[in-house]
């Protein structure tokens, strides 16, 4: 995600240079046709066109940003859950169980890395087996679904506890809550990340915005004369940028600049897990020098 006030204009320009440059050349070869052979073009269908097609890349742009701010809420459901998770075993298990303390909070922060993985499309990378031992390595990179593997083993061991007399029945309940919420956020986020926006919505304005650019200098260059193809351009590109506002928000787990900072949030989580059982906690993730943070 892009954190800086002003994003980078190398970046800018990396994005929209292409486009921009298609744009310029189809305006100077219409321009070039009116004055060599003159012809004439209706405005009013044209200013018809450009008003519906703005009013639906507006909605669909929302409804791409409804999205991504979803995923992003979920994210802060999933931070919330692993610090409730931590403080629970660390205040109900007793000190004899001090290793499945240990052992839970540890699964967490692998739990919240491989689900990262997961819906960036990854395979489970090293910050997910840096916290699981060998075997509970096996067993979950067993699972189709990993990050669910982790968490059906924590709530094994909670109720491991329970059958041990470390923890009576209320506080199993009370922490098998937590797996559920832990497990509605991450139905959440598959559902963002499985069930993109109906075909609709992402065939149809990309047609309708890329004929609009061409109709565009047809419908201008009377009125703009040797200005459409820089007049044209330029309105073309907005309708183009906005076009690739919800291509880029559409999917908030895709790995790019534009998505939800996973990493540094799987990262915050591992700080406040470790510090709460009193371990050494890595430095929180700070944006690259473009101004981004993964």
């Amino acid at each position: 995600m892009i954190v800086t006030n002003t994003p980078g204009y190398r970046h800018i320009l990396r994005e929209i240079w292409r486009p921009a440059a298609l744009l310029f050349v189809w305006d100077v070869i219409v321009t070039v046709t009116y004055y060599v052979v003159p012809f004439t073009a209706p405005s009013l269908p044209l200013t018809l066109f450009g008003t519906a097609l703005a009013l639906f890349l507006g909605f669909r742009s929302n409804s791409a940003y409804q999205r991504w701010w979803e995923g992003r809420v979920l994210w802060g459901q999933m931070i919330n859950a692993s610090r409730s998770l931590a403080r629970q075993a660390r205040n109900y298990l007793p000190d004899e169980a001090k290793d499945l303390k240990r052992t839970i909070v540890l699964r967490q922060i692998a739990y919240v890395n491989a689900l990262r993985c997961q819906l960036r499309r990854q395979a489970p990378d090293g910050e997910v087996l840096r916290f699981l031992s060998r075997g509970e390595a096996d067993f979950a990179l067993g699972r189709v679904n990993v990050a669910n593997g982790i968490v059906d083993g924590t709530g094994r061991r909670i109720n491991g506890a329970c059958a041990q007399g470390w923890i009576d029945t209320i506080q199993q309940a009370s922490m098998e809550s937590i797996l559920v919420d832990i497990a509605n956020a991450q139905g959440g986020m598959e559902r963002l990340k499985n069930m993109p926006l109906p075909s609709q919505y992402r065939f149809f304005p990309t047609i309708f915005t890329h004929l609009l650019c061409i109709l565009l200098p047809i419908g201008l260059v009377e009125t703009l004369g040797f200005a459409t193809p820089l007049g044209s351009s330029i309105a073309g590109l907005m309708f183009l940028v906005v076009l690739a506002i919800g291509d880029d928000l559409v999917d908030p787990f895709a790995n790019t600049v534009h998505d939800v900072p996973l990493t540094a949030m799987c990262r915050t989580i591992e700080i406040d897990l470790l510090q709460a059982i009193g371990d050494e906690a890595p430095e929180p993730l700070r944006p690259d020098a473009r101004g981004v943070l993964w």
